[in-house]
């Protein structure tokens, strides 16, 4: 990609400045200037380097996107803003993300629990695609430059006073994008244009459970629960910790109950069934109904089929 001193070069007049040099600031500078190549584009990263989490990502092989294809079905994944999603997956999808990769030389591999990584497993591959891209279009990348104020030109468009090093310049843009993620100091930003942002509460955490019944079992993993709280459901793996209870099922109920947790402050009762969707009132006679169970009533009840997937301990 193209690096401009702009700090040096008074070269400050942009048709679009993009704040946030990630796979998202990455995306929509190249989609700009692949849609009116004679736009001037310019992405501004305050990193020394671009596409930092997206070199970490996924153990370092970049979860790339997930393969499911339908936005009716693909907006269920999310905790909150299903309705306004809808319309954006309609439009542009995880199938449409694949063959954008794929008509630049990407193979993407999808794995048995859904989500898809470029067949190389290695996530330089997917930043190389984008710089790559990014620079065969034209856009304009400024690394180590912070945006310190930004407000609404009287000239239109927007005036932006961007610090490098110990320099400082303002430049001039007809749009402005912001693509930094949660980033507290760009959201303070955004409010001084006169937008509300929702607080921000955390999400996709563990459980600290202090209950005797659970000190003597960290470790232990149980690949189908149920977990209840709140009036929220969530199914799947569950390990048990030192500290309480963390996997896939636990992750998912506290990204959807964030707010109900945070609101409550962390204090509410946690449901655990560990035979999945099985019924409490199902059990026993499910276990009377095994035509055997007169002939090996000294058996443990763990024997039985239903239990299978709860470990001795």
């Amino acid at each position: 990609f193209i690096m401009i001193p702009i700090m040096a070069n008074i070269q400050t007049n942009w048709d679009v400045i993009i704040i946030g040099g990630g796979a998202a600031g990455f995306f929509a500078a190249i989609r700009c200037a692949e849609g009116n190549p004679n736009q001037r584009i310019l992405i501004l990263e305050k990193a020394s380097q671009p596409l930092g989490k997206v070199l970490i990502s996924g153990g370092r092989r970049c979860n790339v996107t997930h393969a499911c294809f339908e936005p009716a079905k693909l907006i269920t994944y999310y905790p909150r803003g299903g309705n306004e999603l809808r319309g954006a997956f309609s439009r542009f999808q995880p199938k449409d993300t694949v063959e954008w990769f794929e008509e630049r030389g990407v193979r993407i591999k999808t794995e048995s629990d859904g989500r898809m990584f470029p067949v190389t497993d290695d996530s330089n591959t997917i930043a190389n695609t984008l710089k790559f891209s990014a620079k065969q279009a034209g856009v304009r990348v400024e690394l180590g430059a912070s945006v310190l104020s930004v407000e609404k030109s009287v000239k239109g468009g927007f005036r932006l006073e961007v610090q490098r090093e110990a320099q400082k310049v303002f430049v001039q843009t007809k749009k402005l994008m912001f693509a930094t993620g949660g980033d507290r100091k760009s959201q303070s930003l955004i409010q001084a244009l006169g937008h509300t942002i929702a607080p921000q509460v955390p999400s996709l955490f563990t459980f600290n459970i202090k209950d005797k019944r659970i000190n003597d079992l960290a470790g232990v993993a149980v690949e189908d629960v149920t977990v209840k709280m709140d009036g929220l459901t969530a199914r799947g793996p569950l390990l048990i910790t030192h500290w309480g209870m963390s996997g896939p099922a636990v992750l998912r109920l506290s990204a959807w109950g964030a707010r109900i947790l945070f609101d409550k402050n962390y204090a509410s009762l946690l449901t655990v069934n560990w035979l999945g969707d099985y019924k409490l009132d199902a059990t026993p006679e499910g276990l009377q109904r095994n035509k055997d169970w007169h002939e090996n009533a000294r058996k443990k009840v763990s024997a039985h089929s239903a239990f299978s997937q709860i470990p001795t301990r």
